[in-house]
C-alpha cells in the first residue's frame, strides 16, 4: 500500500475560549496527517516530541488513527505547546516551541511527502525537512503549506525568502490569504501565488475562508470557487483539513507520485474543481465543530473524482 509521509511539528494546543481552557494535540502537519488517515490513507509522521505526558498524549492520539511515528520522532527534551486564544472563533497563538528533528527516512512506497508551517521556518529542524523533501522528490509528489506563525518567524521578507526554498521543490502549494498577505507585506495574495507558480509548482491554491478558493495549474488553468456556508464553531485546523483533502483528492485522481508530475501540471479543470469542492466541504465540516477534528471518509458522500 502506498504511503504519505508528513514532516513537521506536533504539539499540545492549550485552548482558551472565553476562560474555558482545554488541551488537545495539534500542529499543522499533525492535523494534515490525521486528516489523511481519516480519509483512509496510510500515513507516517516524522515529528519531534518528548518522552513526557504531552508526548505520550500525542502518540496515543495519532495511534488511534493508525498513524506511524517515524523512528527519530521521540527525541525532544520536552514536547512543544501552543496557547490558542479564541476570539469570535478565530485562534491566536503563543508558542513554547522546539524543532530539532535530526533525520528523516523516506518510507518504502512513499507516494507523497507533505510539510509546512513551523517545521519549515525554525532551525535546526527546517534544514532537515528541506533535505528530506529534496531527497524524496525523485519518487514522490511534494506538497507544501507555509501556514505562517508570524510571532515565531520574525521578519516577513526573510521568512518569505526561506520558505521559497520549499516552494521551489513543491509540486502542490496551498496557502491562505492571511499567509500571503503577511509574507508579501500587504501585496495581493493572488499575485504572490502567481509568482510562486513561476518557481516550479504544478498546482497553486489560495484559500480565503468564507470568500472561497482560487486554484491554478502550471498548464494555465485557473478556477475560483465560493466558500461553503456553515455555522462556524472555530477555525482551528480548517486549512489543514483542506490540505489533507486536496492531497487525498489528487491521489484518488491518479495524479500523485513523481511519475505523474507532468500530468499534475495539466490537471483537467473538471478534476481540479471537484477536488477543490470536496476539500472546501471537508474544511466546512471541520470549522463546524470544536478543535481540529477533520471528518472520516464514512461521514462523506461518495464522490467520483475521475470521469
Amino acid at each position: 500500500m502506498s504511503t504519505a509521509l508528513v514532516i513537521g511539528e506536533s504539539l499540545i494546543d492549550v485552548v482558551n475560549d472565553a476562560g474555558r481552557v482545554s488541551e488537545h494535540p495539534g500542529g499543522s502537519p499533525l492535523n494534515v496527517a490525521v486528516g489523511l488517515a481519516r480519509l483512509g490513507r496510510e500515513v507516517e509522521l516524522a515529528t519531534w516530541i518528548g518522552l513526557d505526558a504531552p508526548g505520550w498524549n500525542i502518540e496515543s492520539y495519532v495511534g488511534a488513527d493508525n498513524i506511524h511515528l517515524s523512528g527519530f520522532s521521540r527525541g525532544a527534551s520536552r514536547t512543544s505547546t501552543a496557547i490558542a486564544t479564541l476570539d469570535a472563533g478565530q485562534a491566536r497563538y503563543q508558542f513554547d516551541f522546539h524543532w530539532a528533528l535530526p533525520s528523516v527516512e523516506i518510507p518504502d512506497g512513499c507516494t507523497v511527502v507533505h510539510t509546512g508551517s513551523l517545521a519549515c521556518g525554525i532551525t535546526p529542524g527546517c534544514d532537515v525537512a528541506l533535505e528530506a523533501v529534496a531527497d524524496a522528490r525523485d519518487s514522490a509528489t511534494i506538497t507544501f503549506d507555509p501556514n505562517c506563525r508570524p510571532s515565531l518567524l520574525g521578519d516577513p521578507s526573510t521568512a518569505r525568502r526561506h520558505l521559497e526554498q520549499f516552494v521551489r521543490l513543491a509540486d502542490v502549494v496551498k496557502a491562505s490569504d492571511e499567509d500571503l498577505e503577511w509574507l508579501g507585506e500587504g501585496a495581493d495574495p493572488v499575485e504572490i501565488l502567481t509568482g510562486w507558480m513561476g518557481l516550479g509548482p504544478k498546482i497553486g491554491i489560495l484559500t480565503m475562508g468564507e470568500h472561497g478558493v482560487v486554484a491554478m495549474t502550471a498548464g494555465g488553468v485557473e478556477i475560483r470557487l465560493p466558500g461553503e456556508r456553515t455555522e462556524v464553531v472555530d477555525t482551528v485546523g480548517a486549512g489543514d483539513s483542506f490540505m489533507s483533502a486536496t492531497i487525498d483528492g489528487l491521489w484518488t485522481a491518479g495524479l500523485l507520485g513523481a511519475e505523474h508530475r507532468t500530468d499534475l501540471g495539466h490537471t483537467e479543470p473538471v478534476i481540479l474543481r471537484r477536488v477543490m469542492q470536496r476539500a472546501t466541504h471537508i474544511a466546512a465540516i471541520t470549522v463546524s465543530r470544536a478543535g481540529a477534528n477533520p471528518p472520516r471518509s464514512s461521514e462523506l458522500q461518495p464522490q467520483i473524482l475521475r470521469d
